[in-house]
Protein backbone atom coordinates (compact mmCIF):
# COMPACT_ATOMS: atom_id res chain seq x y z
CA UNK A 1 0.00 0.00 0.00
CA UNK A 2 1.50 3.33 -1.09
CA UNK A 3 1.61 6.22 1.33
CA UNK A 4 0.93 9.67 -0.05
CA UNK A 5 3.53 12.27 0.91
CA UNK A 6 1.90 15.23 2.66
CA UNK A 7 3.95 18.33 3.39
CA UNK A 8 3.49 20.18 6.68
CA UNK A 9 4.46 23.47 8.30
CA UNK A 10 7.36 21.64 9.97
CA UNK A 11 8.76 20.88 6.51
CA UNK A 12 8.66 24.58 5.61
CA UNK A 13 10.78 25.40 8.65
CA UNK A 14 13.74 23.49 7.16
CA UNK A 15 13.42 24.79 3.61
CA UNK A 16 16.43 26.80 2.42
CA UNK A 17 16.35 30.58 2.72
CA UNK A 18 16.86 31.00 -1.02
CA UNK A 19 14.46 33.82 -1.86
CA UNK A 20 11.81 31.43 -3.15
CA UNK A 21 8.32 31.24 -1.68
CA UNK A 22 7.32 27.82 -0.40
CA UNK A 23 3.63 27.24 0.36
CA UNK A 24 1.56 24.21 1.32
CA UNK A 25 -2.07 23.75 0.31
CA UNK A 26 -3.81 20.55 1.41
CA UNK A 27 -0.42 18.96 2.02
CA UNK A 28 0.90 19.75 -1.47
CA UNK A 29 4.07 21.81 -1.78
CA UNK A 30 4.05 24.82 -4.12
CA UNK A 31 7.16 26.74 -5.08
CA UNK A 32 7.24 30.24 -6.55
CA UNK A 33 10.22 31.99 -8.06
CA UNK A 34 11.17 35.58 -7.46
CA UNK A 35 8.20 37.70 -8.58
CA UNK A 36 8.16 39.70 -11.81
CA UNK A 37 8.79 43.47 -11.57
CA UNK A 38 5.20 44.29 -12.65
CA UNK A 39 3.79 41.78 -10.16
CA UNK A 40 5.54 43.56 -7.30
CA UNK A 41 4.70 47.01 -8.69
CA UNK A 42 1.01 46.04 -8.67
CA UNK A 43 1.28 44.67 -5.11
CA UNK A 44 2.78 47.96 -3.93
CA UNK A 45 0.11 50.01 -5.72
CA UNK A 46 -2.72 47.98 -4.16
CA UNK A 47 -1.08 48.16 -0.73
CA UNK A 48 -0.72 51.93 -1.09
CA UNK A 49 -4.40 52.38 -2.00
CA UNK A 50 -5.49 50.19 0.91
CA UNK A 51 -3.10 51.86 3.33
CA UNK A 52 -4.28 55.36 2.32
CA UNK A 53 -7.88 54.31 3.01
CA UNK A 54 -6.87 52.55 6.21
CA UNK A 55 -4.98 55.62 7.49
CA UNK A 56 -8.25 57.57 7.30
CA UNK A 57 -10.43 54.90 8.91
CA UNK A 58 -8.07 53.09 11.30
CA UNK A 59 -10.16 49.96 10.85
CA UNK A 60 -7.38 47.42 10.32
CA UNK A 61 -4.02 46.57 8.86
CA UNK A 62 -2.58 45.92 5.40
CA UNK A 63 0.38 43.60 4.98
CA UNK A 64 2.45 42.15 2.13
CA UNK A 65 3.10 38.39 2.01
CA UNK A 66 2.29 37.60 5.64
CA UNK A 67 2.59 34.04 6.84
CA UNK A 68 -0.88 32.51 7.09
CA UNK A 69 -1.16 29.11 8.76
CA UNK A 70 -4.62 27.55 8.65
CA UNK A 71 -3.30 24.13 9.66
CA UNK A 72 -0.24 21.92 9.44
CA UNK A 73 -1.01 21.19 5.79
CA UNK A 74 -2.24 24.69 4.82
CA UNK A 75 0.65 27.15 5.28
CA UNK A 76 0.80 29.98 2.75
CA UNK A 77 1.96 33.55 2.10
CA UNK A 78 -0.64 35.48 0.10
CA UNK A 79 0.58 38.53 -1.82
CA UNK A 80 -1.47 40.97 0.31
CA UNK A 81 -4.08 40.92 3.02
CA UNK A 82 -6.30 43.37 4.86
CA UNK A 83 -7.44 42.36 8.32
CA UNK A 84 -9.62 44.25 10.79
CA UNK A 85 -8.20 45.25 14.17
CA UNK A 86 -10.66 42.92 15.90
CA UNK A 87 -9.74 39.88 13.83
CA UNK A 88 -6.02 40.67 14.06
CA UNK A 89 -6.11 40.34 17.87
CA UNK A 90 -7.32 36.75 17.46
CA UNK A 91 -5.44 35.76 14.30
CA UNK A 92 -1.88 36.95 15.06
CA UNK A 93 0.01 34.52 17.27
CA UNK A 94 3.38 34.62 19.02
CA UNK A 95 5.12 33.07 16.00
CA UNK A 96 4.33 36.26 14.04
CA UNK A 97 1.97 34.41 11.69
CA UNK A 98 -1.77 34.70 11.16
CA UNK A 99 -3.72 31.60 12.18
CA UNK A 100 -7.22 32.81 11.26
CA UNK A 101 -8.53 34.14 7.95
CA UNK A 102 -8.24 37.86 7.25
CA UNK A 103 -11.29 39.52 5.74
CA UNK A 104 -9.55 40.24 2.41
CA UNK A 105 -6.84 38.33 0.56
CA UNK A 106 -5.33 39.55 -2.70
CA UNK A 107 -3.26 37.46 -5.09
CA UNK A 108 -1.54 39.09 -8.06
CA UNK A 109 -1.12 36.51 -10.82
CA UNK A 110 2.38 35.44 -11.72
CA UNK A 111 3.12 34.30 -15.29
CA UNK A 112 2.64 30.61 -16.01
CA UNK A 113 -0.31 28.24 -16.11
CA UNK A 114 0.67 26.45 -12.90
CA UNK A 115 0.81 29.77 -11.02
CA UNK A 116 -2.59 30.84 -12.36
CA UNK A 117 -4.09 27.43 -11.55
CA UNK A 118 -2.79 27.63 -7.98
CA UNK A 119 -4.32 31.10 -7.43
CA UNK A 120 -7.58 30.48 -9.30
CA UNK A 121 -8.25 26.94 -8.08
CA UNK A 122 -6.26 25.71 -5.07
CA UNK A 123 -6.12 29.03 -3.22
CA UNK A 124 -9.70 29.95 -4.09
CA UNK A 125 -10.90 26.64 -2.57
CA UNK A 126 -8.64 27.06 0.46
CA UNK A 127 -9.76 30.65 1.15
CA UNK A 128 -13.38 29.66 0.63
CA UNK A 129 -13.08 26.76 3.10
CA UNK A 130 -11.23 28.84 5.68
CA UNK A 131 -13.63 31.79 5.91
CA UNK A 132 -12.07 34.60 3.88
CA UNK A 133 -14.79 37.19 3.19
CA UNK A 134 -13.39 38.52 -0.09
CA UNK A 135 -10.66 37.40 -2.49
CA UNK A 136 -9.22 39.52 -5.32
CA UNK A 137 -7.34 37.89 -8.20
CA UNK A 138 -5.40 40.65 -9.94
CA UNK A 139 -4.03 40.21 -13.45
CA UNK A 140 -1.48 42.95 -14.22
CA UNK A 141 -0.94 41.67 -17.78
CA UNK A 142 -4.61 42.10 -18.69
CA UNK A 143 -5.32 45.06 -16.39
CA UNK A 144 -8.20 43.47 -14.50
CA UNK A 145 -9.36 42.50 -11.03
CA UNK A 146 -11.68 39.57 -10.31
CA UNK A 147 -13.69 39.98 -7.11
CA UNK A 148 -14.79 36.85 -5.26
CA UNK A 149 -17.13 37.44 -2.33
CA UNK A 150 -18.49 35.06 0.30
CA UNK A 151 -22.04 34.00 -0.57
CA UNK A 152 -23.74 31.00 1.03
CA UNK A 153 -20.53 29.91 2.79
CA UNK A 154 -18.38 29.96 -0.39
CA UNK A 155 -16.39 32.51 -2.38
CA UNK A 156 -18.13 33.28 -5.68
CA UNK A 157 -16.99 35.46 -8.57
CA UNK A 158 -19.23 38.53 -8.40
CA UNK A 159 -17.53 40.85 -10.88
CA UNK A 160 -14.52 41.41 -13.09
CA UNK A 161 -13.26 44.99 -13.22
CA UNK A 162 -11.08 46.48 -15.94
CA UNK A 163 -8.91 49.59 -16.15
CA UNK A 164 -11.69 52.14 -16.72
CA UNK A 165 -13.68 50.77 -13.73
CA UNK A 166 -13.66 51.82 -10.09
CA UNK A 167 -12.93 49.25 -7.39
CA UNK A 168 -15.26 49.40 -4.37
CA UNK A 169 -16.10 46.85 -1.72
CA UNK A 170 -18.60 46.69 1.12
CA UNK A 171 -16.05 45.15 3.49
CA UNK A 172 -14.01 48.39 3.31
CA UNK A 173 -16.59 51.16 3.79
CA UNK A 174 -15.78 54.21 1.69
CA UNK A 175 -12.85 52.56 -0.13
CA UNK A 176 -12.58 53.21 -3.84
CA UNK A 177 -9.80 53.40 -6.39
CA UNK A 178 -9.44 53.45 -10.14
CA UNK A 179 -8.52 49.98 -11.35
CA UNK A 180 -6.16 51.53 -13.91
CA UNK A 181 -4.14 53.15 -11.09
CA UNK A 182 -3.07 49.70 -9.87
CA UNK A 183 -1.01 48.89 -12.95
CA UNK A 184 2.13 50.20 -14.63
CA UNK A 185 0.69 52.11 -17.57
CA UNK A 186 3.99 51.90 -19.48
CA UNK A 187 3.43 48.27 -20.47
CA UNK A 188 1.15 46.94 -23.21
CA UNK A 189 -1.76 44.80 -21.99
CA UNK A 190 -2.66 41.30 -23.10
CA UNK A 191 -6.37 40.91 -23.72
Amino acid sequence: MATELRWTSADLEVMPDDGKRYEIIEGELYLSRQPHWHHQYTCVRIATELENWNAKTGLGRVNLAPGLIFGEDDDIAPDLIWISRERLTVALREDGKLHEAPELIIEVLSPGLSNEKRDRDAKLKLYSRRGVDEYWVVDWRRGRVEIYRRENAALRLIETLREPDTLRTAILPGFSCAVGSLFDNDIPRTR
